[in-house]
């Protein structure tokens, strides 16, 4: 571990002033591609000021100005300088030298700054180095570090650095100081759902709501009766770069339009949480009834139910009732005063309690004389 942990410090190089005209927004960040950014620059920059916060930066560089230990982390990809690390940083510093991008971005609260504050953010230290020297360290912070992203991220930095840079699954763990199996998770997870989108089954996009859970598939793929209906066993190999085999991408298709459900066909997701809803879904796909049901579109909770039959139901109603009569019977000194109507509500419970066993009884009579007969 130790050594694993030295290959995730950065750089020990003296950073470079680069002018920050010359700098770009890395298209390829995790959290952008999440948000749906492309490269185009300027969205990017409307992106970075709408979901990530970028005010707090800049009211701090407004102030403070800019703290030279704060070191972008720089690639230089088809002759420009991408900033891997440190993208909120660079669009503070662009919002507050430039009054015209502050209108177009909406950003129009932002204080002023004198014009020696401006000169002194025409250069910003950065440390120049290549997207594969530098995966430890960025891995590391976002991953499983101190400034976490999203699953989602996280699972497309995973890939990128396992299928572009050729590093084991293991490695990356390993490097990260991931002792969970949650990078081989992760990574699963993600070639799944590429796998869905290049088969056409489910285009993310296309999600019902506008904030993609990833989380849903990426958990969900751990229950046996997710396993069971996409036709991954416990054992499975985390490395495919195909996990779900071509007879199975129809129920892949059916999985994703339950988990997150289709905007284009105004069809809602069975999930609205992950706790319970996920759960019972797995229960759902355990069962032939069950499923079939669910196709049909109706309720998650009532598809459950058909899955488990008269017998069990009719077993957790009787098992459900007596623990409740016996919390209230545990409340009786405390909790009742004489009130005429829970009176007459416990009398109803005591004629309906002996109607039921009644009816079991002679269910039971008959139950006999057929087996005689």
């Amino acid at each position: 571990m130790k050594q694993g942990k030295n290959k995730v410090a950065p750089p020990l190089v003296e950073p470079t002033y680069l002018p920050t005209k010359d700098l770009y927004f890395d298209g390829q960040n995790p959290r952008l591609v999440e948000a749906g950014a492309s490269e185009d620059q300027q969205e990017i920059l409307r992106i970075l000021w709408r979901e990530f916060a970028v005010d707090e930066i800049a009211l701090s560089i407004a102030a403070n100005g800019y703290f030279p230990y704060e070191t972008l982390i720089v690639t230089e990809e088809n002759g420009r300088y991408v900033v891997i690390e440190g993208n909120r940083r660079l669009a503070a510093v662009r919002l507050l030298c430039d009054p015209d991008l502050r209108k177009k971005v909406g950003a129009t609260d932002l204080p002023r700054i004198t014009e020696q504050a401006k000169k002194e953010l025409e250069n910003l230290p950065a440390i120049i180095c290549k997207r594969e020297d530098i995966w430890q360290h960025v891995g590391f912070k976002h991953v499983n570090g101190p400034q976490e992203w999203t699953s989602y991220s996280k699972a497309c930095y995973i890939a990128n650095v396992h299928n572009k840079f050729g590093i084991q699954l293991d490695d990356i763990a390993r490097n990260i100081g991931d002792q969970h199996s949650t990078v081989k998770r992760l990574y699963r997870a993600w070639m799944v759902l590429k796998q869905g989108d290049d088969a056409g089954q489910f285009k993310m996009k296309d999600g019902y709501r506008k904030h993609f859970s990833f989380s849903h598939l990426y958990t969900g793929l751990d229950y046996p009766g997710v396993q069971n209906f996409l036709g991954i066993s416990k054992e499975n190999n985390y490395d495919k770069k195909r996990p779900i085999r071509r007879g199975n991408l129809k129920q892949l298709g059916e999985l994703c339009l339950w988990l997150y459900g289709s905007r284009s066909k105004e069809i809602k997701p069975v999930i609205r949480s992950q706790n319970p809803d996920l759960r019972i879904l797995d229960e759902v796909l355990i069962s032939k009834d069950a499923t079939a049901a669910l196709r049909k579109g109706l309720p998650l909770t009532v598809a459950r139910d058909i899955g488990k039959g008269d017998e069990l139901l009719f077993r957790e109603a009787l098992v459900a009732a007596k623990q409740s009569l016996q919390e209230a019977r545990g409340k009786l000194l405390t909790g009742y005063r004489g009130e005429s109507d829970l009176l007459k509500m416990a009398e109803e419970i005591n004629a309906l309690a002996d109607n039921i066993y009644k009816d079991m009884l002679g269910s039971k009579d008959q139950h006999i004389t057929k087996k005689r007969g």
